[in-house]
């Protein structure tokens, strides 16, 4: 398992189990509730039922920043945990709306870019990364933009853009 530091770009480099004849491929979307992480699991779920691959929702809860005493940092953890589960609920069901498929949902607790570099490298059967690009004045979002970054380069999986700006019936005709 890599260390936190491979968000910056350190990544282990091998043969994903994914390519593999008898293994299925997965396509991993990150869910936080955005407009424009909706657009990429539409994405996701649309090309997984093309390519008959098996689809991957991560929930990453963001841990309190300062731990308290008596267990206030529990409850707000749990707090973050439960809202996170909810999303992936809600992406779930659009996933079964639209691609028939039952997903795969996961919740972490930490930075989304090192849980989400885990995930990859614990489950050699993501093949693809699938990920929302902001649409605000702010820039495409902070994961997108650490991915484009140095990284992109030495990334363990290819990795799918979405633009947040695309009508539905053009993620459809792409996926």
């Amino acid at each position: 398992m890599p260390a936190p530091e491979a968000a910056a770009g350190q990544f282990m480099v091998k043969r994903r189990r994914s390519y593999e004849t008898g293994h299925r491929p997965k396509f991993l979307a990150v869910v936080d509730g955005s407009e424009e992480s909706g657009k990429a699991i539409r994405f996701a779920a649309r090309r997984c039922a093309r390519v008959g691959a098996a689809i991957v929702l991560l929930g990453v809860a963001t841990p309190p920043e300062h731990e308290t005493w008596l267990g206030v940092g529990e409850m707000m953890q749990a707090e973050a945990r439960a809202e996170a589960e909810k999303r992936l609920e809600a992406a779930a069901a659009a996933v079964r709306s639209l691609a028939g498929l039952e997903p795969e949902k996961l919740v972490r607790i930490g930075n989304k870019a090192d849980e989400l570099i885990r995930l990859i490298e614990e489950d050699e059967d993501i093949s693809l990364l699938v990920l929302a690009a902001g649409t605000g004045r702010e820039g495409p979002g902070p994961l997108v933009s650490a991915l484009a970054g140095k990284s992109s380069a030495s990334f363990p999986i290819p990795v799918a853009i979405v633009p947040g700006h695309l009508e539905d019936e053009e993620i459809d005709a792409l996926a």
